[in-house]
C-alpha cells in the first residue's frame, strides 16, 4: 500500500506499507500493483491508543439502557428509562445517587415490578436490584458478602454476579468497528479481573478478526502465564484500590513486588486522595519501578504531584471527565479541592509522563473528544474548569501517541515502524482547531485497514 501527499511531521510525504511495517518515507512512485491512497494533504498520524478502557463492559453497555446524567436525571425519568418492553432482565448503566439518592429495591419495585432489573453506579463498582433480580439470583447461588438482601445494594461483587448469570462475553466486532472509526489501532484493558481466560478470548477475537486493534491486557497477575497469540501482550499488573475497603498495606507491598518479579509494572486505580497517599505509600515501600503508573490520579495536590515526579512514575488520566462530570464535581466538591482535580499541565510541567485514556464504558471512548476536553477545559455546562491545566492541541494529541509497552516513548511514524496509521483529512494546522472525530477518514492496523471513508 501506498499513501501519497500525506503531512508527515509537518513536512509532505509518501508513505510505503509493505506487511504490517512502514517500508518507506520520502518522494515515491506506484509500482505495479500497489494499492495507492491520496492523503490530499491530509496529515498522517500514528494509530491512536486508548490507554485505559473496558472493552468487554464496553461491548455489554450495547445491550444496556442509560440510567443516569445526562440522560437520566429525575426519578420520573429513571421510571420512563426502565418502561422498555420485555421480561427478561434489564440491565441499566450510568447511575448516579443525583437522580433519586442510592436507590434500594423497593424503590425499583415500584418502577419496575415486573421483570429482574439489574442498574450499576456509575463509579462501577455497585450494583442496584429489585426484588425479582434478588429472587432470581439467590435460587441460584448463596448471598456474596457484598450484597445487601434488603436493600438489593450489592457492592464489589461483579465476578459473583457474572458467574451467577452464567453471562456470555460479548461479541468484540461491533465495538472495535467503532474504535476504529476514531482512528484507534491499539488499547490497554485495565479490567482488574482479566486473567489468561480473558487472555484466550483476545486472542480468539483477534485471530478470527472480529478484534481490529492490537491489545495490552493489564490485569491479575496470572496473565503472566497467559498464552498469547500476535497482536495481544501482557502489560502491568492492576491494583484497584477502594478507599472505603483498603487492602492490608503489607498485601500491597507483596502485590507490587511480586508483579516487579515478573518484569511488569503495577498500574494502580486511585480516584481519592487517601487512595492516592496508600499507592504511593506501598511504591515507597516495595521499591518503583519503570513501568509503574497511576491510573486516573483524580485528585492530586502538589505535595502528592511532586512525589509522583520523584518516583518517576508515569499517569493516566481521563480528560473528558472534565467536561462529562465537570457540573457534578464543581457543585459536590469543595472549592479548596478544586485546584487538584483531574490535573493535566501541571504534571508535565512537573516531569510527569502522562498519557490518555477513556476508561470506557464509564467515559466516552471518543479520543478526539477527551482532547478537546483537554484544551478548552470547560464542563458541559460552560463553566471554566481548572483552566491552568489546559493542554495544547499537540500535547493533548500526545496523551494517545504514547507508546503502551513504555508511556515514555512517543510513537513516531518511521522506516521499520509498525504501520498503526491514522489519516485525517486535513492538515494539522486546521485539524488542531476542531479536534472532531469526523476528520479521521482512515485507519490502519498493522497494514490493514480497518476504517475507510476515503471517497
Amino acid at each position: 500500500m501506498l499513501i501519497q501527499n500525506a503531512e508527515v511531521e509537518g513536512a509532505q510525504r509518501d508513505v510505503r506499507i509493505q506487511g504490517d511495517k512502514i517500508a518507506a518515507l520520502g518522494k515515491l512512485s506506484r509500482r505495479p500493483g500497489e494499492q495507492v491512497i491520496d492523503a490530499k494533504g491530509g496529515v498522517l498520524l500514528p494509530g491512536l491508543h486508548d490507554h485505559h478502557i473496558h472493552l468487554f463492559a464496553l461491548a455489554a453497555k450495547q445491550a444496556s439502557v442509560p440510567c443516569g446524567p445526562p440522560d437520566v436525571t429525575t426519578l420520573d425519568q429513571l421510571a420512563a428509562a426502565l418502561a422498555k418492553p420485555g421480561t427478561g432482565w434489564l440491565r441499566g448503566i450510568g447511575y448516579h445517587e443525583s437522580v433519586a439518592g442510592m436507590i434500594e429495591a423497593a424503590t425499583l419495585d415500584r418502577l419496575a415490578p415486573n421483570r429482574p432489573v439489574r442498574i450499576q453506579h456509575r463509579g462501577g463498582r455497585m450494583w442496584f436490584l429489585n426484588s425479582a433480580a434478588l429472587d432470581d439470583l439467590l435460587k441460584r447461588a448463596s448471598a456474596p458478602p457484598g450484597l445487601d438482601g434488603k436493600t438489593g445494594q450489592l457492592f464489589d461483587e461483579d465476578v459473583w454476579l457474572r458467574q451467577t448469570l452464567g453471562n456470555q462475553i460479548p461479541g468484540l466486532s461491533e465495538i472495535s468497528a467503532s474504535l476504529a472509526a476514531f482512528g484507534i489501532t491499539g488499547f490497554t484493558d485495565m479490567s482488574p479481573s482479566n486473567d489468561p481466560a480473558v487472555a484466550h478470548f483476545m486472542s480468539k477475537a483477534r485471530q478470527s478478526g472480529a478484534l481490529l486493534q492490537s491489545v495490552m491486557l493489564a490485569g491479575q497477575l496470572s496473565l503472566q502465564d497467559a498464552p498469547l497469540l500476535n497482536g495481544v501482550t501482557v502489560g502491568p499488573a492492576k491494583l484497584h484500590l477502594h478507599e472505603t475497603n483498603l487492602p492490608d498495606h503489607d498485601a500491597c507491598i507483596a502485590f507490587i513486588r511480586a508483579a516487579h518479579k515478573q518484569g511488569r509494572g503495577v498500574a494502580i486505580h486511585c480516584v481519592t486522595e487517601v487512595e492516592l497517599v496508600v499507592a504511593l505509600s506501598a511504591l515507597e515501600a516495595a521499591g518503583y519501578e519503570q513501568g509503574d503508573r497511576i491510573e486516573h490520579a483524580s485528585v492530586t495536590p502538589d505535595p502528592l504531584l511532586h512525589e509522583i515526579g520523584r518516583m518517576h512514575l508515569s499517569v493516566v488520566a481521563q480528560p473528558h471527565f472534565v467536561r462529562a462530570r465537570g457540573d457534578s464535581y464543581l457543585a459536590d466538591i469543595p472549592q479548596l479541592d478544586w485546584p487538584a482535580l483531574y490535573r493535566l499541565k501541571a504534571f508535565l510541567e512537573a516531569g510527569v509522563t502522562l498519557a490518555g485514556g477513556s476508561d470506557a464504558p464509564f467515559g466516552s471512548p471518543d479520543p478526539w473528544a477527551a482532547m478537546s476536553a483537554a484544551v478548552e477545559r470547560t464542563t458541559s455546562g460552560g463553566t471554566c474548569f481548572g483552566l491552568q491545566e489546559a493542554l495544547s492541541p499537540e500535547q493533548a494529541l500526545a496523551l494517545y501517541l504514547a507508546d503502551p509497552v513504555d508511556l515514555r516513548t512517543q510513537r513516531r511514524i518511521t522506516v521499520g515502524s509498525d504501520a498503526d496509521l491514522c489519516l485525517l483529512d486535513q492538515s494539522w494546522a486546521k485539524a488542531r482547531s476542531s479536534l472532531s472525530p469526523d476528520i479521521v477518514c482512515l485507519t490502519v492496523a498493522r497494514g490493514t485497514v480497518i476504517h475507510n471513508r476515503i471517497d
